[in-house]
């Protein structure tokens, strides 16, 4: 199973973000290069100055399941545990066996028209582009990183209706 968050701690954007994507990127791509289409970095840890949690969440994007087999064998050969979708339509989700020397990641292989993924590109891309959302966004984690402070799942959830008003204006408009 994912290593659940035992505290939930909102930092200030730091730069170091991107170089430790891209270094991660370089290694998953070593491993699977041969498999995928891109390596998107995904997540708050992806939008210059918004406080996140110093997780990066990479989607690794595939044309589609027939490959899954073959990146689930090798992914295993290089420590990384298969989960499962862990309950979000159109992503998997694997997890390092051992401390590779990285910053803590969530690694996902997508599909490129995966559900997952395409929500995840669409609330970057729409926090990056958008100053007004991504400061309400930001005072919102910070207000539920205090209020739920050792409950991820409260947290997350708490996330959600500011998080699908953001899908509904890109995404899933009407």
């Amino acid at each position: 199973m994912a290593e659940r968050t035992r505290v939930i701690e909102v930092v200030p954007y730091d730069a170091e973000w991107k170089e430790q994507f891209n270094n991660i990127k370089e290694m998953i791509t070593g491993y699977i290069g041969d498999f995928i289409l891109k390596i998107e970095h995904v997540g708050s840890t992806s939008i210059e100055g918004l406080a996140a949690k110093p997780i990066i969440d990479i989607d690794v994007v595939i044309e589609s399941y027939s490959v899954l087999p073959e990146i689930i064998d090798r992914l295993a050969k290089e420590g990384f545990e298969h989960q499962g979708s862990l309950g979000v339509e159109g992503r998997e989700a694997f997890q390092r066996t051992f401390d590779d020397g990285y910053m803590k990641y969530h690694l996902y292989v997508c599909p490129k028209d995966g559900k997952g993924y395409l929500e995840h590109i669409a609330l970057r891309d729409y926090l990056r582009a958008n100053e007004a959302a991504r400061n309400d966004y930001q005072s919102l984690k910070l207000q539920l990183a205090q209020v739920y402070r050792y409950d991820i799942d409260k947290y997350v959830h708490a996330k959600t209706k500011f998080i699908t008003d953001i899908l509904h204006k890109t995404i899933y408009r009407h």
